[in-house]
């Protein structure tokens, strides 16, 4: 049967889109990545007008409106000099296999629909089951994101207090300082939990004894679950996990540790001591999109005892009955949410291909050059630091500034396309925070925009 002209044409576009998407990739992977800047809306709106319309305007165009108006108003996240919030530094095996999955149509919620790529993302999750040091059943799933991956924990913690709890009795409290993330608060909005607040000791840290004081006070019946921070997003300070396991043990609490952003330095031999006491912990998260070099949305959520997280998380439907009554391991069982796409196979994928030996030296690199800013501060008259970094945060003041000063310089090292670091705040202070976590940020950019303050 011939090929109608319809279909003929079909062919061609689709060649010369595929052809466009691929060359703009392999470009932008290989290339040094532009820092780029942000437009207003006024300005896209006149750039672009409406973009969707009736007929379409083709793939080549649409690359192009893409390539030459949209991207370049995207900040690129990592960028050397991208050094706020908590960057993204995916490996370029990582950004290569991203297309991969993207390419295959593959559901990754069940193990029927997705076993190849269920198998590897376990694969994935066992290494860094093991780096945490939880036992071998352990296990658990990646989500998008640090707020997903906290709730999820919580809600299993809750399902599970509740579940051993005293006739009559019904956990409502989680505990955490307020150096927690701010999604801890926000899943216990969701949840209609009351989250109490644990004093902080000197150095910024959750302490066993302070966890202890808070408990007896409110009554340890009434809590279903304490949250530790493995690298508080502001600071990057570690509480004292050794301390508060041995109280959440003592009173048999769900003890979850938020290790989002600094959960990747357990790959790390020089900073491994800091975490004394997190292989105690009943659920943990790491966000490999931040620290371990995954591309955007990827947080690998792990439990203790899955058990537990799956009798909470499972839905039921008699649609669902092939999968929920099926022995194997299904990723949707052990989170909030059904579908999902397999993201956690860039990360398994960049694993497979660098080997965990690469991991462990890119976070000693990232460690390295936090130690360099770290003595650059100490070293110039003009800065001072505000704390001791426990990993690859760096928080300081500049001398004699204040709010607009720091607003000022921020906004201008972005309209220069140089640098972008906003400032932080602590206790009323604005201050400037560096979060380095890409490899490719060198001792000369630290010293390039410090320089830029004098």
């Amino acid at each position: 049967m011939p090929t109608s002209q319809y279909e003929r044409n079909a062919h061609e576009e689709l060649a010369e889109l595929l052809s466009a998407v691929t060359a703009y990739a392999e470009e932008r992977i290989r290339m040094e990545p532009p820092l780029d800047r942000v437009r207003t809306q006024d300005d896209l709106d006149a750039a672009l007008g409406s973009t969707i319309t009736a007929e379409g305007i083709g793939g080549r165009e649409a690359m192009r409106l893409f390539t030459d108006e949209l991207a370049p108003a995207c900040l690129s996240v990592d960028h050397p000099r991208y050094l706020s919030f908590i960057p993204c530094a995916p490996s370029d095996a990582a950004v290569v296999f991203d297309l991969v999955v993207g390419a295959s149509s593959i559901y990754a919620g069940s193990w029927l629909e997705g076993s190849g790529a269920v198998w590897a993302e376990n694969q994935a999750l066992r290494w860094i089951a093991d780096l945490v040091g939880m036992p071998e059943q352990a296990g658990g799933a990646f989500v998008p994101g640090g707020t997903i991956g906290n709730l999820s924990a919580l809600v299993a913690a809750r399902g599970a207090a509740r579940h051993r709890a005293a006739e009559g009795v019904r956990p409502f409290r989680v505990a955490a300082t307020g150096g927690a993330h701010s999604s801890i608060a926000s899943a216990c909005e969701v949840m209609d939990a009351e989250l109490v607040g644990v004093p902080a000791d000197e150095l910024g840290r959750l302490t066993g004894s302070a966890l202890r004081e808070v408990l007896e006070a409110n009554g340890p019946e009434t809590f279903f679950a304490v949250v530790a921070t493995a690298g508080t997003t502001n600071f990057g300070i570690v509480d004292d996990l050794e301390s508060v396991a041995e109280v959440c043990r003592e009173h048999g609490i769900w003890f979850h540790v938020d290790g989002a952003y600094g959960g990747a330095g357990l790959a790390a031999p020089s900073v491994r001591g800091l975490y004394a006491g997190i292989e105690h912990c009943d659920s943990f998260i790491v966000d490999p999109h931040k620290w371990l070099f995954a591309p955007f949305d990827c947080c690998a959520l792990l439990y203790r005892e899955p058990a537990l997280a799956r009798a909470a998380h499972t839905q039921r439907a008699g649609y669902l009955d092939v999968l929920t009554e099926a022995p194997e391991w299904n990723p949707t069982d052990y989170s909030v949410g059904l579908t999902r796409r397999a993201r956690g196979l860039p990360f398994w994928f960049s694993l497979v291909v660098n080997g965990t030996d690469a991991y462990s030296a890119a976070v000693e690199r990232t460690l390295d050059v936090a130690r360099y800013a770290e003595a650059e501060v100490a070293r110039r008259p003009e800065l001072e630091l505000v704390r001791e970094r426990d990993l690859s945060v760096v928080v300081f003041r500049r001398l004699g500034w204040g709010p607009g000063d720091y607003q000022a310089w921020s906004d201008r090292m972005l309209a220069d396309e140089f640098a972008f670091v906003v400032p932080t705040s602590h206790d009323g202070e604005t201050l400037a925070r560096f979060a380095i976590v890409n490899p490719a940020t060198t001792e000369a950019d630290i010293a390039a925009i410090l320089d830029s303050m004098a």
